[in-house]
């Protein structure tokens, strides 16, 4: 759904929600990993039990195959473009009034939750912070997928889904065969490319994941958006970053591009991967108690408290 009937009727809005929460998970189904050691949290879980969509496959094949003929180098110029233009009006909220948007966004067609984006975010941040892990990654639990608000900003101009939610991967060099459904990528133009489509394309051996265009979505546009506006470290960055770069951190795809920082990087994402896909079926948190712990934890990273998003 057109961004611009997601801000015009709060029904459209709920329905934009549905529609993108049920590819999002539906898409989530595809990316299990195997769970790190230190995690404590889903020790009993039965991991069997996640992600139960009968028609799961044909919507991440269809959801894939516009994404990966749409993801071009010139589209993610554009959409980088529009999101620093000097002209665009920048929404400024807090981090929590941030939050209290995006709940607008409640999936009622998700098999494994009825919960509000709210307590779905709470539920990360309280898996973290159960299993003892730093306040800024409590935080990272909490806000990271923040970036869905893309959504309600029409100057955006989203699509929707295949530019909001996904796998990502870079642009600008070869398409690599770990990325899922890799032959969808045959009708993007840039496969034609001649440096495009070349193993480094535009960029040099060990350049840094920092100087790598990543695929237009959710992730990377909160990761623009709070870089230079919280004191969160880099490891932090990097998870809201790179969580759906699974090419990279699950398959091993493209460490010729990595840089020394970046292999610290890839030990960050895959510590926090699985408090993101398998926090849902965890204890419904109270919103009421639980924010003013999470107040000052928004505070204590977000100085300036108002963010330009």
């Amino acid at each position: 759904m057109a961004p611009s009937a997601v801000l015009e009727c709060p029904l459209a809005a709920l329905d934009a929600g549905q529609v993108l929460e049920s590819v999002s998970d539906a898409i989530d189904d595809v990316n299990c990993i195997k769970y790190d050691a230190e995690v404590k949290f889903d020790s009993e879980k039965d991991k069997t039990q996640f992600r139960q969509y009968e028609d799961a496959c044909g919507r991440v094949k269809n959801f894939y195959k516009e994404q990966h003929e749409k993801q071009t180098v010139a589209y993610n110029l554009a959409a980088r473009n529009r999101f620093a233009s000097a002209s665009r009006i920048r929404p400024e909220m807090t981090v929590w009034q941030a939050i209290e948007k995006l709940n607008t966004l409640v999936d009622e067609s998700d098999p494994d939750t009825t919960l509000s984006q709210i307590e779905h975010l709470l539920q990360s941040a309280e898996a973290i912070r159960r299993d003892g892990k730093p306040r800024w990654m409590q935080l990272t639990g909490l806000i990271h997928d923040l970036g869905k608000l893309m959504l309600f900003f029409t100057e955006l101009e989203t699509q929707g889904q295949w530019d909001v939610v996904g796998d990502t991967f870079p642009v600008g060099c070869a398409f690599d065969r770990r990325i899922i459904l890799p032959d969808t990528f045959e009708a993007n133009p840039d496969t034609k490319d001649s440096i495009y489509s070349s193993k480094f394309g535009i960029y040099s051996p060990g350049c840094g994941l920092d100087n790598v265009m990543l695929s237009w979505g959710h992730d990377e546009y909160l990761y623009h958006v709070i870089k230079d506006q919280s004191t969160l470290p880099d490891e932090a960055l990097a998870m809201i970053r790179y969580h759906s770069f699974y090419p990279w951190h699950r398959e091993g795809a493209y460490r010729e591009l990595m840089c020394k920082k970046d292999y610290a990087m890839l030990k960050a994402v895959q510590a926090f991967n699985p408090y993101d896909l398998y926090s849902k079926s965890d204890a419904v948190p109270s919103v009421e108690e639980l924010k003013p712990y999470y107040m000052d934890l928004i505070d204590e990273f977000f100085p300036q408290k108002i963010v330009k998003w």
